[in-house]
This record gives C-alpha cells, sequence and structure tokens, in this order.
C-alpha cells in the first residue's frame, strides 16, 4: 500500500521535513536489523481525533527495547507526547498509521551493538484498511505458509523486533504470488502461531481460542487483548489453547486481529471454507463493537483512547 507523505517526521527530538527524515547507508539496524518498532493508529471521534491505546504501544516499544538491551533516550511520557504532537502538527484529524522506530544508527559496524548511538523516530500518514475493504467486509482468504514462524529460543518473539519481520515478509510475498491474500504461519512445534502480522482467533461452538502467545512464538497482541476483553464482556468465553491446522478446516468462524489489520474475518483456509465461507456472527458482533470503540462511541472503553487536542 503506498505512503502518503505528510509534512513532519519526530526524529530524536525535533520535527523535521517527511524529505529529509533520513539515515546513513551504513546504520547498524539497516544491516544488521537489530531496532524495535511500533504500529499504531489513530482514528477520528465526536471530541476530535484520538490515538488507540497509545501509552499501552509506546510502554510495549520499551519492553521489546528492553529485549534487545537496547536504552531508549527518551521516557515513555515524552514519546507519547511526541507522538500526539506529531499527529496534531501534521493535521491527521480523519485518523493515521503511527510508526515509532528505536534504530542503532551510525558509527559502529560489526555484530556488536553495544557501541550503536540508539536514535528514535516517530512517524505518521492516512492508511487504508491494510487487507483492503472488501477483506474487512467479507473476509480474507488464507493459506498455510511454508514459513515456520520463529523458535522463540532462536530470536525473542516476545519483542517486536524489526529484522524478525524478513520472516513474515517471505510468508506475505508466498502467500500473494500463491493467490492467497494472507498467510498463516506454524510454530516450530507444528502448531498455528498467527498470520504475518496479526494474532489469530477461531470460534467453535460459542468460545472463541487463540494460540499462547510466548508457546506460539507469537507477539503478544495489544489488539487481541482488546477484542479479548471485549468478547469476555459480551459474554462470550475467550481462551488461550494451540490449535493445529485442521482446527482452521473445522471451526465455525476465524478471525485475524491487529493493529494495521484491525479485525478481519478469514472466509476460507487452505481453499477450504471456514463455516459458510462468509463472516459469522460472533465475528461481526466483535468487528462492530471494536470499530465502534476506537471511535470513541463505547464509552466502557474510554480509558483506551488518548486524545491529541
Amino acid at each position: 500500500m503506498p505512503l502518503t507523505p505528510t509534512e513532519k517526521i519526530w526524529m530524536d527530538g525535533e520535527l523535521v521535513d517527511w524529505a529529509d527524515a533520513t539515515v546513513h547507508v551504513l546504520t547498524h539496524t539497516m544491516h544488521y536489523g537489530s531496532g524495535v518498532f511500533e504500529g499504531i493508529r489513530a482514528y477520528p471521534t465526536a471530541r476530535g481525533v484520538a490515538v488507540f491505546r497509545l501509552r499501552d504501544h509506546i510502554e510495549r516499544l520499551f519492553v521489546s527495547a528492553g529485549v534487545f538491551m537496547i536504552d531508549i533516550p527518551y521516557s515513555v511520557d515524552q514519546l507519547v507526547d511526541a507522538t500526539r504532537t506529531l499527529v496534531r502538527v501534521n493535521g491527521l484529524d480523519e485518523g493515521c498509521y503511527i510508526r515509532p522506530l528505536v534504530y542503532l544508527g551510525y558509527g559502529e559496524m560489526g555484530l556488536n551493538p553495544m557501541p550503536c548511538p540508539v536514535n528514535v523516530s516517530i512517524a505518521a500518514w492516512p492508511w487504508g484498511t491494510y487487507l483492503g475493504d472488501e477483506g474487512v467486509a467479507n473476509g480474507v482468504s488464507t493459506k498455510i505458509s511454508s514459513w515456520r514462524r520463529h523458535d522463540p529460543n532462536a530470536v525473542p518473539t516476545a519483542a517486536k523486533g524489526t529484522g524478525m519481520y524478513v520472516n513474515s515478509s517471505l510468508a506475505k510475498v508466498e502467500a500473494l504470488k500463491a493467490g492467497y491474500d494472507e498467510a498463516i504461519l506454524l510454530a516450530p512445534d507444528g502448531n498455528v502461531s498467527e498470520g504475518t502480522g496479526e494474532n489469530i482467533f477461531i470460534v467453535r461452538k460459542g468460545r472463541l481460542i487463540t494460540p499462547p502467545t510466548s508457546d506460539a512464538g507469537a507477539l503478544e497482541g495489544i489488539t487481541q487483548q482488546s477484542v479479548e476483553t471485549i468478547a469476555r464482556d459480551l459474554g462470550y468465553d475467550v481462551v488461550y489453547e494451540q490449535i493445529i491446522r485442521t482446527d482452521l478446516y473445522t471451526a465455525d468462524e476465524a478471525f485475524l486481529t491487529g493493529t494495521a489489520a484491525e479485525v478481519v474475518p478469514i472466509r476460507a483456509v487452505d481453499d477450504r471454507k471456514v463455516g459458510d465461507g462468509r463472516p459469522g456472527p460472533i465475528t461481526k458482533k466483535l468487528q462492530q463493537t471494536y470499530f465502534a470503540t476506537v471511535r470513541g462511541e463505547v464509552d466502557q472503553y474510554k480509558d483506551w483512547l488518548d486524545y491529541v487536542e
């Protein structure tokens, strides 16, 4: 999906022009992938634009950095304020996608990252539905990837690390070239892990099941947690259990969750319809409630919104 440039990007405490937000070719993270990032969305509401679960995302950024032993030279409060400022300065009143990035900069080469300077940037731009409006409305087709998700003892899957997403890109390209919308990756033990950038849920007999993230090598999702809370509040049972690929084939419903993807029904897995091949009633209810929540229409979850004002 092409980028729509905005006016400013926040880099190391300063707002710089979009075209000037550049790094040196010998930036350490570009060579070795040793950085961490977040994906965040802001939405229009009746009170103005609001960032969804901003502090939770920034706190997760710090957790990821800690796993990689990267010391971020700013506080959580400073990056929360910087994000609000960036959205306001760019006039993104209709909502946007936000990408904070912590990377190891220019000045040191080699596998030892510890002497490298730590740089932080935040960008924001208008971005539509990640898996397409059609996917959100009618569901996406998926395939089980030939690429396995990382072993959590090979790389730290509890962190949102930049270089680790080569795995996701390989799976995504494979799925698209084969004619599918998205890939589902299995964990090293053969159980279902997640999508290329989304957590996965199945529905069976009114019960929601999602794989345990640490066991499956999947990232613990903030949208996943939000949907879990909404589902429980609507009276649905939600459990973390290992599932296998045939559980996807035989599920009554299935859907993906993620900041970029939001809540997207799965209509087919490996050319097998999920349910009747259309978004199921529980998926649609959760999707509707989630979209109302992020737009400030559900008072119960108003604390999840950080207004830019």
